[in-house]
């Protein structure tokens, strides 16, 4: 039977390791949901406003995001702007910068399409009961909206999850990184060890993600 990496594991601390990895791309991922992620809908309900400047701005945002790949933006922020502007930037908080600058963006996005589904007379009623513009989307709009957005919040967090392996390429010592260092340490005792340690990186993700979607089909079934 091929050596499968399993026993390169259990060598001194290299499984401890990559759960400490994986905890630094948890880390990094959950810092970034939490600010995206009411920033998105904030910069959602704007989009739907009718200033053509705010729409306009925030379009040019949407499409600079969807159209840059998500290293790019790691290079510009961790390379680009540390030798242009002469500060001291750590690769996690170059991650954190480039996941909110990307999360908000497909927030903001999801939260826009789910408001224009909210039917208009939501909005007549409001203004029929004398609530402002704010107190429309606070009480009323953004309460339904956020029931709409379960499924494609918690698809665009377990995306977020999943994408931290690229910071890997600044140098951040997450989960990939140390398996890669492990699989290089090991490679003449153990050549075929890399199978089953990404194998194993793939059920450390696969366990960090699968209790997201179960809060997703929980919350779905009790607000329905």
């Amino acid at each position: 039977m091929p050596d499968l990496g399993i026993s390169v594991l259990l060598k001194g601390q290299n499984f401890m390791r990559m759960l400490a990895g994986l905890g630094v791309a948890l880390k990094i991922s959950m810092i970034s949901v939490v600010i995206s992620i009411p920033l998105g809908i904030v910069l959602g309900v704007l989009m739907t406003w009718k200033n053509p400047i705010t729409k306009a701005i925030l379009r040019i945002y949407l499409e600079i995001v969807r159209i840059m790949p998500q290293m790019v933006l790691l290079f510009l922020v961790f390379f680009g702007t540390t030798r242009a502007f002469g500060w001291d930037l750590s690769g996690e908080n170059a991650s954190i910068i480039v996941f909110t600058f990307w999360g908000a963006a497909e927030m903001s996005d999801l939260v826009r399409g789910a408001l224009i589904s909210i039917p208009k007379h939501q909005y007549e009623s409001s203004e029929a009961l004398g609530l402002s513009k704010v107190q429309t989307y606070w009480y009323i709009i953004i309460p339904q909206t956020l029931r709409r957005l379960i499924p494609l919040s918690i698809n665009l967090i377990t995306r977020m999850i999943k994408t931290t392996s690229l910071i890997l390429m600044i140098g951040v010592v997450e989960v990939l990184k140390v398996s890669q260092q492990i699989i290089e340490a090991n490679r003449m005792s153990s050549p075929n060890a890399a199978f089953g340690i990404y194998l194993v990186v793939f059920l450390l993700y696969f366990f960090a993600c699968w209790p997201i979607s179960m809060l997703a089909k929980y919350l779905e079934r009790r607000w329905r």
